[in-house]
């Protein structure tokens, strides 16, 4: 176990989150590399009274995975992987990132539900669900979840499956990471084997408010029942140099030929650069990857569709992206991100992922560049997002809102008192605490 402080030459590194608006003074970080430095770290942050926050890649939107005077136990160090090519599983360590764990099994052929930023924890990325470009087509990173092995919080390890502990292995798929104890290893059942699959990018620029509405109408109508071996995210951007376009990407597990008939739709809007590749899967993947910065300075949040919008309700959310951007905003965005298909295929009540039932997730967004602006970018995507709180039902957990009312009814819906209960049953001390975690 490598142990950081304040005193450390690496503290200020170490403390810092993916999102650089998030400034926090941890008291110790703890990077464990065994379960028994977990284990370790857990007991003897009880035993001196000392707060918990769990972290694998330090993406959580609001932080949650650190904290001012808290011990920050990582476990970025723990990302071993293993195929099993008899069961077709792989187990991985809990500190494992979307990019080690691409490359690991794509490497051997198989693809993966897991998510777009390369280095994303893919404990915290599925236990809150996991939205990815094969969400649609394998169901949520959760879904392929078949048991887990997890630190309480005695320092205790206990595993978690469909016959073992089954209530906390339903939790864990979907109520988000930090609530019940440290993961420190997670069995996917492997898909099937892909050689190539198409990347799908789609721009329009110089488009009227008008146009813009017509995207999002389009957008609607086409996730809804378009096949679901094709996924895409994407939306709406504003930034000073290019006004307001529209930029689409993700997966196709059609070729380029099939792909192509599947997005008509998107054709007959208007003049596109629609660029489709028929590539190996994991070439894609790191292209998608190769686009993300190391770090940015943001506040975003995303909510669940499952209607469709009036075009005086889509007008309403163009005059949003038309707006002027915030003092020192890079971009502002309105985001969707393809739901359906195998997501919709499992019940709502079956893991604590409960808005299954929804077409997409429609984010807001605001990204800067010098910290010294961070309120008034905050205060665009608070006042905007007020209306689109008003036309969406739930909350994405992994797109979380530290300002969201009535939180735990909007990220679980339904499945919260079952939640509480799980909570108090595996965490009865409520050490594994944060500002929206499970209350009971």
């Amino acid at each position: 176990m490598i142990i950081i402080t304040p005193d450390s030459l690496d503290y200020e590194k170490a403390r810092q989150e993916w999102n650089r608006s998030i400034q926090k003074f941890p008291k110790l970080i703890a990077y464990c590399e065994t379960t028994q430095d977990v284990s370790d770290i857990i007991k003897c942050s009880y035993d001196n009274g000392l707060r918990i926050r769990i972290r694998s890649g330090g993406h959580n939107y609001e932080g949650y995975s650190t904290g001012n005077d808290v011990v920050v136990i990582d476990i970025s160090k723990m990302n071993n992987a293993n195929i099993n090519y008899e069961e077709n599983t792989v187990t991985v360590q809990g500190g494992i990132k979307n990019t080690q764990l691409y490359n690991y099994i794509s490497n051997q052929g198989y693809p993966f539900p897991g998510g777009t930023c390369p280095t994303v924890g893919v404990s915290g990325y599925a236990l809150g669900g996991g939205w990815g470009y094969s969400a649609r087509k394998f169901g949520l990173g959760c879904d392929s979840l078949i048991e887990i092995e997890m630190v309480n919080y005695k320092g205790k390890i206990i595993k978690a499956n469909k016959y073992f502990n089954k209530d906390l292995f339903w939790a864990l798929r979907g109520a988000g990471g930090g609530n019940f104890g440290v993961i420190t290893s997670m069995k996917f059942k492997l898909p099937h084997k892909v050689n190539k699959v198409t990347y799908v990018r789609m721009t329009y620029q110089n488009i009227s408010k008008k146009e813009q509405v017509n995207i999002l109408d389009t957008w609607q109508k086409w996730i809804g029942s378009v096949d679901k071996d094709i996924n895409l995210s994407g939306g709406l951007y504003h930034t000073n140099e290019e006004g307001v376009y529209a930029y689409f990407r993700g997966i196709s597990y059609k070729n380029e030929e099939q792909t192509r008939k599947l997005l008509e739709p998107f054709y007959n809007i208007k003049e596109a650069d629609i660029i489709l590749e028929y590539d190996k899967y994991i070439d894609v993947v790191n292209q998608i990857a190769s686009s993300y910065p190391p770090y940015e300075h943001f506040k975003s949040t995303g909510r669940f569709v499952n209607k469709y919008y009036y075009l005086n309700e889509l007008e309403k959310l163009v005059d949003i992206i038309n707006q002027p951007l915030p003092n020192n905003s890079i971009y502002t965005g309105i985001n969707v991100y393809g739901l359906g298909g195998e997501v919709k295929s499992v019940n709502k009540y079956d893991t604590a992922f409960y808005f299954r039932d929804a077409n997409y997730i429609l984010l807001i967004q605001s990204a800067w560049e010098d910290n010294l602006y961070k309120e008034e970018n905050v205060n665009w995507v608070l006042n905007n997002f007020k209306y689109i709180y008003s036309i969406t039902e739930g909350s994405y957990i992994n797109f979380p809102l530290l300002q969201l009312p009535y939180y735990e009814s909007n990220y679980f819906g339904e499945n919260s008192c079952r939640l509480r209960k799980v909570k108090c049953k595996y965490d009865p001390l409520d050490v594994f605490s944060f500002p929206q975690s499970i209350r009971y």
